[in-house]
């Protein structure tokens, strides 16, 4: 008898000796994962305030850039997108009505406008942050939308065409347009309107200058969940 009760406290010697040191591994490895959580919020936090500071910058240089344009082309008839700092201009200082080969007096508008466009686009220390310069055509609403696409994106070739052919009087642009400069049709599906609201063929009718700066979309994204 004294045999088995030994063996039995024996056991449960083994037993109460094991659990607690069963629990102290599984704190301690409780405690490694606090410890990781902690160190990767610390970490995340870095890199959220780092994002926030990337975003700043990003957004700060477009603010700069629309600033600088409406100072440039203040009173000259030039419409500049508060938000996006497009430039817009009729295109009949460029076209006949529902032509897309430029007018005569175009190149010379063309001549002192692109420079100064260009100027405070990538003049300004702010090159490395254009991914795109884009001019994009825009029509009215006469005829169908196929037809209008092809019209809008015909006149937006044509002023790339010129910007970037011999005949344009800039070699040393045409340098920095080569690797930026696309054209794109919106056919109507832009349009403009009046002061009143009512839609506008004249001002629906148009020719736009954009700039897109480098992942300008996934920064607003950044921005939005940030709450910047």
């Amino acid at each position: 008898m004294d045999t088995k009760y030994k063996r039995l406290f024996k056991r449960d010697h083994e037993e109460a000796h094991f659990w607690p040191s069963f629990t102290d591994l599984l704190t301690t490895i409780l405690l490694c994962f606090i410890l990781i959580f902690i160190v990767m919020m610390v970490i995340k936090s870095f890199q959220i305030d780092e994002m926030k500071r990337t975003v700043d910058q990003i957004l700060g240089v477009r603010v700069n850039l629309v600033n600088a344009l409406k100072e440039e082309f203040s009173g000259t008839g030039m419409m500049v997108d508060e938000k996006t700092g497009a430039i817009l201009f009729d295109t009949d200082i460029l076209f006949e009505f529902d032509q897309a080969q430029l007018k005569p007096e175009s190149y010379q508008f063309l001549d002192e406008f692109v420079p100064k466009y260009l100027d405070v686009l990538l003049g300004s220390g702010y090159e490395e942050y254009i991914a795109e310069i884009i001019i994009e055509g825009h029509t009215d609403r006469s005829g169908g939308y196929l037809y209008n696409l092809e019209l809008a994106q015909d006149r937006a070739l044509s002023v790339a065409s010129y910007i970037l052919s011999n005949d344009f009087p800039y070699k040393n642009i045409q340098e920095h347009l080569q690797e930026k400069l696309t054209v794109n049709s919106k056919s109507y599906t832009d349009f403009r309107t009046d002061e009143s609201g009512e839609y506008s063929a004249e001002e629906s009718r148009r020719v736009e200058f954009k700039f897109r700066l480098k992942d300008e979309e996934i920064l607003n994204r950044t921005s939005e969940l940030l709450g910047n």
